[in-house]
């Protein structure tokens, strides 16, 4: 999720559809970065090595060989419609599940790219043994690529980038420009001027040679505004503001439109659907009301009904407790549902703050209320029927430059039901993805319909701190800054 009033983030977000694992992998610390593996300014042959040794280790664990190792691999070629790996130069080897290989690009006998899907996700290994990393594989792969960031929500509420008249019309200029593909940005990075755009489709030959495209880009959410929010970029008959989501929602779906009537060089939608995340929702009768906008908006820009999707943030009690009628109440337009670690925990603190001081963020993960909120999200969701129809999320990992620690805790999330969850970079959807090929979400989610319900009682336990007097005023402070960087995490490092 990415501010949409940032072209270049918005850019990127969209494009992070795909990411290269191995730049991914030697751009942060999910590889040691200290001692012989530091990065440094120049390339760091060790840590090149270090990073295709886990290349090679996760196309073992997920696209497994017969009779070796893809770390043996000398040559990729076809045979027939069957990938044949060639081992140290003399033995062939095979996929476990020949149904992995997907398709390829340029020549059967030495491809230029494979593709190959798991869990319903693909890779794609990229070959070329003249290029600098390639030069150096024994089987001249120079990348692989991995299928990552499959939705992304482009983000019209954020407070900190977007207050005021004139930065909501930067938010609507560059959400148009987003679906017509027109949207760019130039900058300088490294000496170099460089220009992004959203990225083409990618095209593949199947194993039996027909022609295919997978989506070059990321499906496109516009997260709105609340209900209650007001602005000054209109202005009623009495002087009034508007109130912002009314603006958000009519502006984002006319725009939505133009996609959906074929005006972008690129199609964001398969089904004719604007998909808009509403967040702040405080129960079933705020999503109703939710609903009765869409309908309206549907109506004055002569959209067939429940056309617009809306995602429902499962971030407040009132909605968590109520999360089965929430969902009823826009039960033709559910596109996902979510925890939130951070916006839930406000809400928590708002809640309760009247009883006294609530727990530290450090321990608040191990309070009743989180587990038990974490596992009815998903509860709820599988009840409602919601695989194969829409989302179930998990929350943001607001620590960019933390993607070892991320890699630790965050398939977690898989896990616990979710097929999707929230990261804060192009490089961490990467990361987080292979967690996806570790964890097959769709039966772990056929095996969580078995559990026990979670505990309501749990849910709405009080996290109060057991012995506020004997925090220091340094606890405090460092209580302060962590929960100010953890608001501003995916905005600003």
């Amino acid at each position: 999720m990415v501010p949409v009033i940032n072209a270049r983030f918005a850019l990127n977000a969209a494009n992070a559809r795909w990411g290269s694992l191995y730049d991914a992998l030697y751009g942060t610390d999910a590889i040691a970065n200290s001692g012989e593996l530091k990065p440094g300014r120049d390339y760091n042959p060790k840590r090149g090595a270090a990073v295709i040794s886990y290349g090679r280790r996760f196309l073992d664990e997920a696209f497994p060989l017969d009779v070796a190792s893809h770390a043996d691999a000398t040559r990729y070629f076809l045979d027939g419609d069957e990938l044949v790996v060639e081992i140290n130069g003399n033995t062939q080897a095979s996929l476990v599940d020949s149904g992995q290989f997907s398709g390829y690009r340029g020549d059967s006998s030495a491809p230029e790219a494979l593709l190959l899907k798991n869990h319903n996700l693909h890779i794609e290994i990229q070959v070329d043994a003249n290029s600098p990393i390639g030069r150096g594989d024994r089987a001249g792969v120079k990348d692989i690529l991995v299928e990552a960031a499959i939705t992304t929500i482009q983000d019209c509420e954020d407070s900190v980038a977007a207050v005021d008249a004139e930065d909501k019309v930067q938010v609507y200029r560059n959400w148009l420009g987003l679906m017509l593909g027109t949207l760019s940005e130039s900058f300088e990075k490294q000496g170099h001027q460089v220009k992004r755009e959203l990225a083409a489709d990618r095209d593949y030959l199947s194993p039996q040679g027909d022609t295919f495209s997978l989506r070059g880009r990321s499906l496109l959410f516009v997260r709105n505004v609340g209900h209650l929010m007001t602005n000054d970029a209109i202005l009623l008959e009495d002087g009034s503001e508007i109130f912002e989501g009314l603006m958000d929602g009519v502006i984002t779906s006319l725009i939505g439109k133009q996609d959906l009537l074929g005006n972008g060089r690129y199609r964001n939608s398969r089904t004719g659907s604007i998909y808009i995340v509403k967040p702040k929702m405080h129960g079933p009768e705020e999503v109703a009301l939710t609903n009765d906008l869409f309908d309206a908006i549907e109506d004055m820009l002569q959209l067939p009904r429940h056309s617009i999707k809306v995602g429902i943030m499962d971030e407040e009690r009132r909605t968590t407790v109520n999360l089965n009628a929430c969902i009823g109440a826009a039960r033709h337009r559910v596109v996902f549902i979510n925890t939130g670690f951070l916006d839930h925990t406000g809400d928590e603190i708002h809640t309760c703050m009247q009883a006294g001081a609530v727990i530290r963020k450090a321990h608040m993960k191990q309070q009743a209320w989180i587990m038990a909120y974490d596992d009815w999200n998903v509860d709820q969701g599988l009840a409602a029927g919601l695989p194969g129809r829409a989302q179930i999320g998990k929350g943001m990992w607001a620590m960019p430059d933390e993607m070892a620690a991320m890699m630790e805790a965050k398939s977690a999330h898989p896990m616990a039901g979710a097929n999707c969850a929230w990261v804060p970079s192009p490089n961490g959807a990467t990361l987080h993805a292979m967690h996806y090929h570790q964890i097959d979400v769709a039966a772990r989610q056929q095996e969580l319909k078995q559990r026990e319900l979670a505990s309501l009682d749990d849910i709405l336990s009080v996290p109060l701190h057991p012995d506020v007097d004997s925090m220091s005023d340094e606890d405090i402070q460092a209580e302060l800054d962590n929960n100010c960087q953890g608001l501003l995490g995916y905005v600003v490092r």
